[in-house]
């Protein structure tokens, strides 16, 4: 069904994938092999979707972004961010302020309010450890203004390229896009959880089967502990901590898990009198505003979280309390605190490290996952020694426990996921090499043995290519639909195409089923005729079966209509007028009108007159020259004049040459040659409909 191959660069495949029209493709930028930068490319129809658009939080500077220069930026229409954490969503000010893209952002409405808050917090913690800024609070401002905002089930369309999302779980907001281009729909989950927690509802299942599902793998084929399990090894460590005299540090997201592990904190210390007088603390300088989000957003949590705010707002703490910076800190006799970053790159959760990891007595939770080139990754294996912000070493002596509540899927929820959807097509991203093969390999001996479907783990730039077909289908509606056509019967109206689907419609129904609206020209001509007006229609009668005579309510002077398309009326002694609304038929036949008026104009003996000049055959041989010439770019579009007086006439790359006096064609298109030979013998006729002598 397709293949997969190393992509140096998707700006030199754009030409051949604009031909391919049933090719699909899709590339990591980031979060291919790796957990950070998520950032997913994906082509199809000519329309161009990316999905999140994060930082790698090892990296700093430029090389922290996903690789946006093997793209470019201008041709994507859609960007979709998943839910606000750093290596989801913190490139987005760099890319829609830094590049050529001007395409629309979408994101749920708690992302964005949270975006903002988490994006201002990591440029000012960044301003510590490293002077090259991707981007200023200038740029997040205004990235603010082009995000648009998107409700959990509501379907979007955007050139063509329709979308919607379920909830994800992992953290408040976050949501699975489905997109659909063409009848092609492609799931990419970002980070989600199917286990409900304190405070998030679990992931949905579409209703919807995708034809691909790009889908994350960052616990591989691990196996989560059962929750309660977890939250008793959590509370234990820290009271048996605390009782000793020592101190907890707990690095987290600033938001996210945070929430998560306060709930539980303070729930446990409620019930436990005797940690009364040891302080927790919430050390993010969001610790207050992250909290009102999160009051504002209840109703997107669960049931227990929404009953229990019925009687008490379940994120007004009892016993913890907000710590904005370390010179606010009074760190005397045992405390439990909870600090940004969660990788201890940096801020205060590495300030507080630095100062505590040397004493026994003190302990390190680790409660979710950590990335490859962090310390928190790195004392998860407890070496003796480790590096301070100042450079210096110093002893690991404090004990280091991983305790894992991050809200990501694992073997047992991803597997089932997986067979509830079965895609025919699965993108693994969002996970480290070695753990991602192995779920893989797991996946394909446990429930795709079959071989039916297709599972694909690419690298960073590697595109993954596939091929659908799309039959085009047009659906009748409004009157058209109303009657069923016999085998073989013509069905006329407008076709209307919208994004990928086609509708024939009637023109009366055009601006019901779509925001078009047909109007009609009314033209109207006069020309100079002094003869009597009778003659006219003594004419037209010999070429048309119907003229007939129509009375004018505005004015006594003569009319008649012909073929029931254009009227022509006597303006006055020396002028007539002609009335139509235009169409290629109408257009026609009062060309024919005006051609006959100018001959039967030229066998009228003419008085000389002051204000008139007498009309000479030369002056209605050019006249009539310039209606034949109108009749046939009516025809045919390219007309020109050529050598000899010749008329040069082009349809589609094939060219004949008329000559206007014997009517003979030249033409190596035969087909195109008789063509034009017939449409000039009927063009003569409309000018000479009589022979002049009758």
């Amino acid at each position: 069904m397709g293949s997969t191959g190393q992509a140096p660069s998707l700006k030199r495949r754009e030409s051949f994938a604009a031909r391919e029209g049933d090719q699909l493709i899709i590339t990591p930028l980031g979060a291919g092999n790796e957990v950070g930068r998520s950032c997913v490319y994906m082509s199809y129809k000519g329309k161009t979707v990316l999905f999140d658009c994060g930082i790698h939080p090892a990296y700093s500077g430029m090389a922290a972004l996903p690789y946006f220069d093997e793209i470019d930026p201008s041709t994507v229409d859609v960007l979709l961010v998943t839910h606000f954490h750093l290596d989801h969503a913190a490139s987005l000010p760099y890319f829609l302020e830094k590049t050529t893209f001007k395409g629309r952002v979408f994101m749920t409405h708690a992302t964005k309010a949270i975006y903002k808050l988490l994006l201002s917090d990591y440029v000012k913690v960044s301003k510590v450890s490293t002077e090259d800024m991707l981007f200023n609070e200038q740029d997040i401002l205004r990235s603010m203004d082009k995000i648009e905002v998107i409700d959990f089930h509501q379907t979007l369309e955007v050139s063509g390229i329709r979308f919607w999302c379920y909830t994800a779980g992992h953290v408040l907001g976050a949501a699975m896009f489905m997109v659909d281009i063409a009848g092609v729909r492609i799931l990419y989950t970002g980070d989600y959880s199917r286990e409900e927690d304190r405070h998030l509802k679990a992931a949905e299942i579409p209703q919807f089967s995708p034809d691909i599902c790009i889908i994350e793998s960052t616990y591989g084929v691990q196996l989560h502990q059962p929750r309660h399990i977890r939250e008793k090894r959590f509370t234990d460590v820290i009271h048996s901590t605390v009782a000793q005299g020592g101190r907890v540090l707990i690095p987290a997201f600033a938001l996210g898990r945070a929430q998560e592990l306060l709930l539980i904190l303070d729930e446990y210390w409620s019930n436990h009198p005797e940690l009364h007088n040891v302080p927790i603390y919430y050390a993010s300088p969001l610790a207050k505003r992250c909290m009102s989000v999160y009051q504002t957003y209840i109703n997107s949590m669960n049931d227990r979280i929404r009953t229990q705010f019925a009687n008490s707002n379940p994120f007004e703490f009892k016993f913890i309390q907000p710590l904005k910076s370390i010179e606010n800190f009074e760190d005397v006799g045992p405390s439990v605190v909870m600090a940004s970053p969660s990788g201890l790159q940096s801020g205060l959760s590495r300030q507080l490290f630095d100062i505590w990891c040397t004493d026994k007595k003190n302990a390190c939770v680790i409660p979710g996952y950590v990335v490859e080139g962090t310390l928190a990754k790195s004392i998860i294996n407890e070496p003796k020694e480790v590096t301070l912000m100042n450079g210096l070493s110093a002893p690991l002596n404090m004990s280091v426990h991983y305790i894992s509540f991050s809200a990501h899927a694992d073997f047992a929820q991803t597997s089932t996921f997986l067979k509830e959807l079965m895609p025919p097509n699965i993108i693994l991203v969002h996970g480290e090499a070695n753990e991602m093969g192995r779920l893989k390999q797991k996946l394909i001996t446990t429930q795709f043995s079959d071989g039916n479907t297709r599972i694909i783990t690419p690298k960073n730039c590697q595109s993954v290519e596939m091929y659908f077909n799309s039959d085009k289908m047009a659906k009748t509606i409004g009157r058209l639909a109303e009657k069923t056509p016999e085998v073989g019967e013509a069905v006329s109206g407008l076709l209307v195409k919208k994004g990928f689907t086609y509708q024939i419609m009637a023109p009366d129904d055009l601006h019901v089923f779509s925001q078009l609206s047909t109007s009609s020209i009314i033209q109207r001509i006069t020309i100079p005729y002094a003869g009597a007006f009778g003659v006219i229609k003594h004419r037209l009668k010999q070429i048309y079966e119907s003229v007939e005579s129509v009375q004018d309510e505005e004015s006594e002077l003569p009319a008649f209509r012909v073929h029931d398309r254009v009227t022509v009326r006597q303006e006055s002694e020396k002028h007539i007028s002609l009335h139509w609304s235009s169409d290629p038929i109408s257009d026609m036949v009062s060309d024919s009108v005006v051609a006959m008026v100018l001959n039967i104009s030229r066998d009228i003996p003419k008085v000389v007159v002051e204000s008139e000049a007498i009309q000479t055959e030369e002056e209605n041989r050019k006249k009539a020259e310039k209606i034949i010439h109108a009749l046939l770019v009516s025809l045919f579009g390219d007309v020109k004049l050529g050598e000899e007086g010749k008329l040069v006439i082009t349809v589609d790359g094939n060219v004949a040459l008329l000559d206007k006096q014997s009517g003979e064609v030249e033409s190596e298109n035969e087909s195109l040659r008789e063509r034009v030979r017939t449409a000039f013998r009927r063009v003569q006729s409309s000018l000479k409909p009589i022979p002049l002598s009758s």
